[in-house]
């Protein structure tokens, strides 16, 4: 998925939450994907990143009529970044320029890494008529995001029980399991579903930073009620969490070691510096094939970024 978004994001972890603070609520703002409204919950304002996460869109559920297309997303680019696809309803076709062309199914995870540049298309197939799916992007740290580009599938997960609650380890560790997910930078994603009410205690590690989100139904951590559209940032520094799933819910907790560096978020590039991200968008509006491969044509035209925020680049 892209970022039609045009005010730039320059992001480094704020780390003054810690166990002692409550818990901070960010509201997400809806924006458009391919046609799909969607709930922008990372970065924001309050909240640029989340560990190495630095973007969150929970797309749908969307329900397609009779003769809709669904998501039609056109080709356009990215660098620095790896974006991850947790798909819950619904297919997405993924095709890249690197000649990969993957459907994505529920419970399923789409892994490609941008590195010094990629570009893909992303297009809602005609059954089943519904999208339902949460979009992240993790930052790469310098030394893989000028790196070659690739793209995994895992149709497999690690799932278990706690507490009552369904677990799926998206990425990361946690609890002694690990997820097949290649990532870089030390993180964990954990999807968490429930029929009815239920109640867990989680360990957390205290050098990471953590968030909760519900995509279904809602969810109160350590007291507060939060809902779908809303992100609950716990900081660093704690030993725990405890969180209750109104049932039925579904919840996704991601966290990781709080960025030490600056990360900058223009469009649908992520960069260690404005200059990384000019370079990038100058590629793409000469052509971008000597940078970004072979592109893939269709489903939607061809992206266009919007002018570069900074004077001189």
């Amino acid at each position: 998925m892209n970022t039609s978004e045009s005010s730039p994001e320059r992001a480094a972890s704020d780390t003054a939450g810690s166990a002692a603070d409550a818990v901070q609520r960010i509201a997400g703002r809806v924006a458009d994907v391919g046609g799909i409204p969607v709930s922008r919950l990372l970065p924001s304002r309050q909240r640029r990143l989340v560990g190495a996460w630095c973007f969150l869109d929970h797309a749908g559920p969307a329900q397609f009529g009779p003769g809709e297309a669904g998501m039609q997303v056109g080709p356009h680019p990215h660098i620095g970044l790896q974006t991850f696809t947790w798909m819950i309803e619904g297919e997405v076709l993924h095709r890249d320029s690197l000649g990969n062309e993957q459907v994505i199914r529920p419970g399923q995870v789409n892994l490609m890494t941008a590195g010094r540049g990629i570009a893909h298309t992303e297009q809602s197939l005609a059954e089943p008529p519904r999208l339902h799916a949460a979009q992240l992007w993790i930052a790469l740290p310098p030394e893989q995001a000028a790196g070659e580009p690739g793209f995994e599938h895992y149709p497999e997960l690690p799932r278990w029980t706690e507490q009552g609650v369904q677990c799926t380890l998206l990425a990361g560790a946690f609890g002694g399991r690990e997820a097949p997910a290649r990532i870089y930078s030390p993180l964990v994603g954990i999807e968490l579903l429930s029929d009815g009410p239920a109640a867990l205690e989680l360990p957390l590690d205290r050098a990471f930073e953590y968030a909760v989100s519900p995509l279904v139904g809602g969810v109160q951590v350590e007291g507060q009620d939060f809902g779908v559209g809303e992100l609950a940032y716990l900081g660093a520094g704690r030993g725990s969490a405890r969180l209750r799933l109104d049932g039925p819910a579904r919840v996704l907790l991601l966290g990781g070691v709080p960025e030490a560096k600056e990360v900058f978020i223009w469009w649908n590039f992520v960069g260690r510096s404005k200059a990384d991200i000019a370079r990038a968008q100058h590629d793409w509006e000469q052509g971008g094939a000597g940078r970004y491969g072979n592109i893939p044509v269709g489903p939607g035209p061809r992206l266009v970024p919007p002018p570069l925020p900074w004077p001189g680049l």
